[in-house]
């Protein structure tokens, strides 16, 4: 029999698991970037309203919250529509060793907005993270837009975290992710509407995209996010930074497995690829080493 904890830390596995089927299941709906996000914010802002519903969870905020939720939501669906639009152009082992660098980025945006004190330690893992990038070009050239995209996608996420890590001291998670989820699906619907995408076709979709959605927005948005934080009251946030390193991992061997030859890649690709991953683990277990011990 496990002990709660052991319990709780393979069920975080199993989440993050889950986030890297995410790209995949990307890779198999048919529909475009834009209402694939859609879908996928919309679908998950009614399941966490039910959740918030049976939860009785308190869902008032102040405005000033409610517009840093609005800038969250705006944040969250182009950084979900360049990260699909990316797997679209490339492949999923490109999205997802791109997306890789959100700690480079975090360090940078740090350092150059907020005027952090640069860390010499994260100053060379963003380098050793440069190189990796370097190699991943030069080895997939004719994948230079999607890694481009991919690499913008990172960035916004890491603006998206570094917001959410301010606002989860006042506010409670689920309701963060609800109203964020919610203002994505409004912004992203507005653009739908201007350029003229909502019609009649538009609700017109295969029975695998209408599964593969309904799976992305309930297990992979919904549950994976209400899952999680449960799983942190016996798992401390640093364990479950540094376990969430392998997200990646787990995705590009589902896609290799799935998608096959699609996904093989060169070499100099995988070379670059483990470089960015090392530095993204080291950095994890330096964090870990230097913070209290919570677990």
């Amino acid at each position: 029999m496990m002990n709660p904890r052991t319990k709780n830390y393979f069920h975080l596995h199993f989440i993050i698991f889950i986030w890297g089927f995410t790209a995949i299941l990307g890779a198999l709906i048919t529909i475009s970037a834009i209402p694939l996000v859609w879908y996928r914010v919309s679908l998950a802002t009614l399941f966490l309203y039910t959740y918030i519903v049976i939860k009785k969870i308190r869902m008032k905020v102040s405005t000033r919250v409610m517009f840093r939720f609005l800038l969250g939501g705006i944040f969250i669906a182009l950084h979900w529509i360049t990260f699909f639009y990316a797997i679209k152009i490339a492949t999923v082992s490109i999205a997802l060793t791109a997306m890789s660098t959100g700690a480079l980025f975090v360090t940078l945006i740090q350092w150059l907005v907020f005027r952090k004190k640069l860390i010499p330690y994260e100053f060379l893992f963003s380098l050793l993270a440069i190189v990796g990038l370097i190699i991943i070009f030069n080895a997939e050239t004719k994948y230079y837009i999607g890694i481009s995209v991919a690499l913008i996608s990172s960035f916004l996420s890491s603006c998206f975290s570094i917001l959410n890590s301010s606002l989860i001291k006042e506010s409670n998670a689920t309701v963060i992710s609800f109203y964020e989820l919610l203002y994505a699906s409004l912004f992203i619907g507005i653009i739908l509407v201007l350029n003229g995408s909502i019609t009649i076709d538009f609700f017109m979709l295969s029975k695998s995209d209408w599964l593969y959605l309904i799976l992305l927005a309930s297990i992979c948005t919904a549950y994976a996010f209400a899952a999680s934080t449960q799983v942190l009251k016996s798992v401390s946030p640093f364990t479950m930074m540094l376990s969430i390193n392998l997200e990646p991992v787990y995705g590009i061997l589902l896609a290799i497995i799935i998608f096959k030859e699609k996904e093989i890649m060169t070499n100099n690709f995988y070379i670059g690829a483990l470089l960015i991953l090392i530095t993204v683990i080291l950095n994890g277990v330096v964090k870990l080493k230097k913070k209290p011990k919570v677990n």
